[in-house]
């Protein structure tokens, strides 16, 4: 066709501007959901590995009746039961090559806000964890009793050195602050691990045992030292990464699901829109056509019409879901994504391919949905498109 397709693209777009801007406002709003939600998965991801590498633990030995739910409490900061006799503790730190420590990992209150208090061996904790002082001195013995707290148990309950914590009706003064680690770390109490198993009364039992090893190569072999000495389930890091990240993707794809419906309604609107311009401008199609167009061009302008929508669309969606995900970000993972992660401040994410991967769904979307109109244009007989 003689013409500038694009030039005649653009004018059509515009000449009922409410409608365009009501229309481009419904696929910006989609997309902007859309990156919002991918981004802050995104985020959670990158937080997730953080975290593992944080814990600098290669084996974690539990007792063979948990559940994987159990294991992966370990990694998202849960209290876990005492489940474990500590003489296992004992018989796996003698095997060779393994560096161990094992946790009793309890669930307290502390003005009346929930709190995680974990038994520990004070100088193999230390040692184990490279934990760093923030204020205070750290433990003396392994019966002192005095609590070690993380930094955002410091900063949350605004606690000093010497002020009392009550654990249990018992007092215990603060000796140290944690520097801060950005990990579970942050977020418990630190008792001797003697002491805590006597306020809970549990006994000499303890909850899980954290190992490295010192040669990753010869982990099997490692796993199978332990099994030899103890009736435990012995899982490694990269197991357990794994399950939190099968969870935390059966999520991402709900979340992002339900970003897709606003999507969907998007692109029922462009539909409608389509719909109506063709009507509007039968007459302008039967004159295109008498002069020469044909149905394939009149199919390719609505077809393209439909796709500018969505590039439109997609780049209002992400520089309108950049900041959503920056500011509501916080709120998002104080509410539900800090129920899998303790301690963790997720950042929404961003990278180049996730952007245009985006904009590129949007026009996809947008031009399947303009799909139906632009056949249904490319249909009309000149003698139809005028005298209608």
């Amino acid at each position: 066709m003689g013409m500038n397709t694009f030039k005649l693209v653009s004018r059509n777009l515009l000449r009922r501007k409410g409608r365009f801007l009501f229309t481009l406002l419904g696929i910006s709003i989609g997309m902007a959901s859309f990156i919002a939600l991918l981004s802050l998965g995104g985020g959670m991801q990158t937080e997730i590995n953080r975290q593992a590498a944080a814990m600098g633990t290669d084996l974690i030995i539990t007792p063979r009746n948990w559940c994987a739910y159990d294991q992966i409490s370990i990694f998202t900061g849960e209290a876990l039961p005492e489940s474990m006799q500590e003489d296992v503790y004992d018989k796996v730190a003698v095997i060779e090559g393994i560096t161990a420590i094992p946790y009793l990992t309890q669930s307290s209150g502390l003005r009346n806000s929930p709190v995680m208090v974990i038994g520990v061996l004070p100088r193999e904790t230390l040692d184990y964890k490279g934990w760093q002082i923030s204020e205070g001195a750290y433990f003396n013995s392994q019966d002192e009793r005095v609590a070690v707290v993380g930094s955002s148990i410091a900063s949350q309950f605004d606690l000093a050195l010497d002020d009392v914590l009550t654990i249990r009706g018992e007092k215990f003064p603060v000796k140290a602050i944690l520097v801060e680690t950005r990990s579970n770390d942050d977020v418990a109490i630190y008792l001797p691990l003697s002491v805590a198993q006597e306020i809970f009364d549990v006994g000499s039992y303890i909850s899980y045992i954290a190992a490295k090893v010192d040669d990753l190569t010869q982990t099997e072999s490692y796993i199978a030292a332990i099994m030899d000495v103890a009736n435990v389930a012995v899982s490694t890091d990269t197991q357990l990464l794994n399950s939190v990240m099968a969870i935390l993707g059966s999520v991402n794809v709900t979340l992002q699901m339900i970003a897709g419906v606003a999507l969907v309604a998007a692109a029922f609107g462009i539909i409608n829109t389509m719909m109506t311009a063709i009507h509007e401008r039968r007459r302008e199609i039967g004159i295109m056509r008498a002069i020469g167009g044909k149905s394939r061009d009149i199919f390719r302008i609505f077809l393209l019409e439909s796709g500018l929508y969505g590039l439109l669309g997609g780049v209002v969606g992400v520089i309108a879901g950049i900041p959503v995900s920056l500011f509501a970000g916080p709120l998002i993972s104080q509410s539900s994504f800090n129920a899998l992660l303790k301690g963790a401040t997720p950042e929404a994410s961003f990278d180049a391919p996730m952007i245009i991967t985006a904009i590129l769904f949007s026009i996809v979307i947008s031009v399947a949905a303009g799909v139906y109109p632009a056949w249904k244009a490319a249909r009309l007989t000149p003698v139809e498109a005028i005298c209608s």
